[in-house]
């Protein structure tokens, strides 16, 4: 192959990968978009197909199924929620508002997921996953005062902040309770705070005894 022809051939190639690319998106965006507002059990392939503009053999080569497509859409959803999420060390305030902007927009989503859980073993794998991110957020989010205990403190702190801030506290709130967002957000800032400065305490009246 002469170097005259393999550059137009690369490009070729290239142009049909960015393709191939932009439909696996459009059929994870539409798969998405179904999963925010359907149960995942009565999501069909044909749906997915027909929103994304593709065939069911389209979907079925690139990602297998329903199951391939949940596991590649985790990594797009986590990064979603991680933007949504971002906000500054310290303050509480605005590190609750994010985290209710997130939950207004997947919440309801996750609930069913979870309700769904031990009937799909995909599931198993990508819940468990964002339970792991969530406690990471949490861990980056009050790092400056988890700093301070000791290990088995910082895990009992850890723990009890990974459930204020959690989906089913959410739903609790927002869902079973009524709450407004508003009244949801004070919520989590009490407990938050409450948490903390519990943990504060004990750390140190445990140095004030040593």
């Amino acid at each position: 192959m002469t170097p005259a022809t393999a550059s137009p051939r690369r490009y070729v190639q290239r142009v049909r990968a960015e393709a191939a690319e932009s439909t696996a998106r459009r059929i994870a965006d539409a798969f998405l978009a179904l999963l925010m507002d359907e149960w995942f059990d009565e999501i069909t392939l044909d749906r997915i197909a027909a929103k994304a503009g593709v065939t069911v053999q389209t979907v079925v080569r690139r990602f297998g199924g329903k199951d391939g497509l949940l596991a590649d859409s985790v990594q797009t959803l986590a990064t979603q929620i991680n933007t949504r999420r971002a906000s500054p060390p310290g303050d509480v305030g605005r590190m609750v508002e994010n985290l209710l902007a997130d939950y207004e927009e997947t919440g309801d989503a996750i609930v069913r997921l979870l309700a769904l859980e031990p009937r799909h073993a995909a599931l198993k794998a990508a819940l468990g996953f964002g339970r792991s991110e969530h406690r990471r957020w949490v861990s980056d989010v009050f790092a400056e005062p988890l700093e301070t205990l000791d290990a088995a403190a910082r895990r009992r702190a850890l723990d009890a902040l990974v459930v204020a801030t959690d989906v089913y506290t959410w739903k609790l709130l927002r869902r079973d309770m009524g709450h407004s967002v508003g009244a949801t957000a004070a919520t989590l800032v009490r407990l938050v705070h409450a948490t903390l400065a519990e943990f504060a305490d004990s750390d140190h009246t445990r140095k004030e005894r040593r």
